[in-house]
């Protein structure tokens, strides 16, 4: 078949990867002048499997109260009314339920541990250098409250069949060695032994490359228009001076995919959900931290690349803005030097902001639509990293109608009807 693949982030590229190694003739499309420029080009860096949850939890809405009112608050909402977002937080209240969360806890790990097996054979098919390291996420602590509440998360976990080490605060230090000079300031922590870290601009780079080596056209600086509907399908992909057509159609456009859906019919309740990141020059190795360590207070992750650290986080719902707010540089700026002063350049930091696809239960959209040549890749919030390759190898046994490895139930756009 040929196929059309509308986006060149970590989802369209891998999308395209598989569909290609399947045999299809494919064509990626991107206003962007090469792969990755978007989200995908300096998000937090984890992929993190075993950290897969939804936001949407119990005890959450009053936490996001809490939140807001801190001086680093890890979330921000817009006041402006915006009815596209007041619906999009209703459903997410909805799913703030003990039993919501753990169907949906369950359906985003079971696409995440299936990404980690795909990345995991991807990593041995093609050589791409992405600074990729094995070592694990270690969620830390400064509570013991927060360890408390951890306690429904590994609940889960075991479930799932999810290794984990519930670690003390000494134990914590040994995986992290840089702890040891802020030991005073954590309780203990949660580590998920099967996670990983990566540079997901590198590896997308690098994939992209791949593709064009079996065959996938890729069209950059090139505006999506719309999607041109003909006798109860899609037809066609409108560009400003053509329409280009193909078999079937793969939506990867992230946050921007609720946008080009609606105008053929089609409602995701994906919401974009700013995001910040500093990236940093390592400057002490001692004082530097081997994987990626999550702090549970500010929600804030740092990530460890081979001579830089990543440091991501915040969330702020204000829409589709792409201004860089120095204030929000406070949060990460705080983390990194709390946690691990010295070991990083702060003076030399990228800071950068991206939008995330968000659902309300937190589960990304995959598979077909009422169009039966129009699927979805989308709505990955924070995990599209995490998530690309398990969800590029599903969709795409779907689009070849093959059956897939892991149960689709859940998944689909159904879920919402």
């Amino acid at each position: 078949m040929k196929i059309i693949v509308l986006g060149s982030g970590v989802i369209g590229v891998t999308s395209a990867w598989y569909l290609a190694k399947l045999g299809h003739d494919v064509t990626v499309i991107d206003r962007q002048p090469a792969a990755a420029l978007e989200t995908s080009y300096a998000n937090a860096g984890q992929i993190s499997p075993g950290y897969s949850a939804p936001w949407a939890a119990p005890g959450i809405p009053l936490k996001a109260v809490k939140w807001m009112m801190q001086d680093l608050a890890p979330l921000r909402i817009q006041p402006a009314v915006d009815p596209v977002l007041f619906k999009w937080m209703t459903k997410m209240l909805g799913n703030c339920t003990e039993s919501a969360y753990r169907i949906n806890k369950s359906r985003m790990l079971r696409v995440a541990e299936y990404s980690r097996d795909s990345m995991n054979a991807l990593n041995d098919e093609v050589n791409i250098d992405y600074d990729q390291r094995f070592g694990g996420t270690l969620q830390v602590f400064r509570t013991d409250k927060q360890v408390d509440a951890s306690k429904s998360d590994i609940a889960i976990l075991e479930e799932c069949g999810v290794a984990y080490e519930v670690l003390s605060r000494q134990e914590c230090i040994e995986k992290e060695p840089a702890l040891g000079f802020v030991q005073e300031k954590i309780v203990g922590g949660l580590r998920l032994p099967g996670d990983g870290t990566g540079d997901c601009f590198k590896f997308t780079q690098g994939l992209a490359k791949a593709c064009e080596a079996i065959g996938v056209t890729f069209l950059y600086n090139t505006e999506i228009e719309a999607l041109q509907v003909e006798g109860g399908d899609i037809t066609g992909v409108k560009l400003a001076d053509k329409v280009i057509s193909a078999d079937a159609y793969l939506m990867a456009l992230g946050s921007y995919s609720p946008l080009m859906l609606k105008k053929v019919g089609i409602n995701i309740p994906v919401y974009p959900v700013k995001g910040y990141s500093l990236t940093l020059p390592i400057k002490d190795e001692s004082r530097s931290p081997v994987s990626t360590v999550m702090d549970e207070t500010y929600k804030i992750a740092v990530t460890r690349f081979n001579d830089r650290i990543r440091v991501g986080g915040t969330a702020e719902l204000t829409g589709y803005d792409l201004s860089l707010q120095q204030k929000r540089r406070s949060n990460v700026d705080f983390v990194v030097n709390d946690l691990f002063a010295g070991g990083g350049d702060l003076s030399k930091a990228e800071f950068w902001t991206g939008l995330r696809p968000m659902t309300p239960d937190g589960t990304p959209v995959l598979g077909k639509t009422r169009y039966p040549s129009l699927y979805l890749n989308t709505g990955h919030g924070t995990l599209g990293w995490t998530m690309a390759a398990g969800s590029a190898r599903f969709v795409s046994d779907i689009i070849s109608g093959k059956a897939t490895d892991i149960d689709p139930s859940g998944l689909g756009i159904e879920r919402y009807a």
